[in-house]
């Protein structure tokens, strides 16, 4: 009941204005008291409204550019984070310079013509595998043609072991 008394006073002093359409009434500003604004004002507030779009735009982008800066720094790391770093860092190049020096005073060092010894031998060695491999394969092959039963119930019998059946592999020469 109150605003409706105060909407009834300020429409009396001319400050709000009144309709009454039947037992309903309907108050609304006087849109007199505004005033005509001109052509002139209109594009002076367009204008107005045009350079602060402009600057809000400007301090949005320094915004994020800021931001992006922000988070950028908050990832990297801090002064003292960076010398514990150094410091673990030149210790682990100092370990591991001790250890090259060890290495490279160490008395059992193999020679390039040794290891090219053993590397010859080693081939050697595999290639008489594989040609002693190969003259067994044949043998059991001419004896299992004329043997009734399996191949692998002759080399049970006579006890033979196969490469593969120790899962040992012939090394690529």
């Amino acid at each position: 009941m109150a605003v409706v008394k105060a909407l009834e006073q300020l429409a009396q002093q001319g400050k709000i204005k009144e309709k009454v359409y039947g037992k309903q009434k309907i108050y609304f500003p006087d849109q007199d008291g505004f005033g005509i604004v001109s052509d002139l004002e209109l594009k002076g507030l367009d204008n107005e409204i045009s350079e602060l779009s402009c600057k809000v735009q400007t301090l949005q982008q320094n915004c994020h550019h800021m931001e992006s800066e922000l988070k950028e720094l908050k990832n990297s790391m801090t002064t003292p984070e960076m010398v514990k770093e150094i410091e673990e860092l030149q210790k682990d190049c100092a370990n591991y310079k001790e250890k090259l020096e060890r290495i490279k005073s160490a008395a059992n060092h193999v020679s390039p013509e040794e290891k090219e010894k053993v590397y010859s031998e080693r081939k050697l060695y595999c290639r008489e595998w594989q040609r002693r491999k190969r003259m067994a394969t044949e043998l059991f092959d001419a004896i299992l043609e004329g043997y009734p039963k399996s191949k692998k119930q002759f080399y049970e019998e006579v006890g033979i072991e196969t490469d593969e059946d120790l899962n040992v592999t012939l090394p690529n020469v």
